[in-house]
């Protein structure tokens, strides 16, 4: 049972992490819905790791091709190479949100926006935004010409997704989409922005509850991590082909009935 636990777990994580529907609203609710525990923030985040690993081999190539392209030192390419700025640039507001948040208010945090109440009511506060921004005229910005200033606002929304049930991939995508972005690109950032915050959150979450782990087996944990980087891959696969094509409307039709579904079971 904890090993069939830890890759349900897994998959739940990777399947609602890159489609736009709270992958930690996900794996709270599914798991009491199954009569499991509400695996809580810190595992829930370690999990994540999965997903990081699935972003860097899905977008290996792009990633290892930055070295071929310079003949520099590697290093000194990396602080020179624009995308890689741009996603420093639009890390920053979710790390000091985070930050904020773990240093001063940890217990009200979990207790209150972890409900099921808090859980609703912004799923379906998501789901019109999400509508709002399917519904904008297509863009041209796009990840060759963006500027910082776009990288960061996007980034600024992407803070948001501290709260369960907005949706780090969803509230991203959707803020790019309003502010100007083509489809395709608003994903694939979305999603390399991602991997600096589901690193730094589940590295934080990991430290601080060490000895939380410590108790927990270690070989149902990594058939937890597989389990989320093969429907990481999955997920990520699935949304860049199903959304360039199809915008967010079956998602905004999701959220609003998973919001609902939980408010009428309160």
């Amino acid at each position: 049972m904890e090993y069939f636990k830890f890759i349900l777990y897994g998959l739940i994580q990777g399947l609602t992490e890159f489609f736009p529907v709270s992958s930690t609203a996900h794996l709270k609710v599914v798991s009491l819905f199954l009569g499991m525990d509400d695996p809580g923030p810190s595992l829930s985040a370690t999990i994540q790791f999965g997903s990081v690993l699935a972003i860097v081999w899905y977008f290996r190539n792009d990633i290892f091709n930055l070295r071929r392209k310079s003949s520099e030192k590697f290093l000194e390419y990396l602080l020179q190479e624009r995308l890689l700025k741009s996603i420093l640039i639009g890390t920053i507001p979710i790390v000091l949100l985070g930050g904020s948040i773990k240093l001063f208010a940890p217990y009200f945090f979990d207790n209150v926006f972890r409900s099921n109440l808090s859980i609703a009511l912004v799923s379906i506060l998501m789901a019109f935004f999400m509508y709002l921004a399917d519904s904008t005229k297509r863009g041209s910005i796009n990840i060759n010409n963006h500027n910082y200033s776009d990288s960061f606002l996007i980034g600024f929304f992407q803070a948001f997704a501290i709260l369960p049930g907005v949706s780090r991939s969803g509230v991203t995508i959707s803020s790019a989409l309003i502010s100007g972005w083509e489809r395709g690109d608003a994903a694939k950032f979305s999603f390399l922005l991602g991997m600096p915050a589901i690193s730094l959150a589940a590295i934080v979450e990991f430290i601080s509850s060490y000895n939380e782990f410590s108790s927990l087996g270690f070989l149902p944990l990594v058939f937890g991590l597989f389990s989320a980087f093969l429907s990481s891959l999955l997920a990520i696969d699935l949304l860049l082909k199903y959304f360039f094509s199809n915008g967010l409307k079956i998602f905004v039709i999701y959220r609003l009935i998973f919001g609902v579904v939980i408010l009428l079971n309160l």
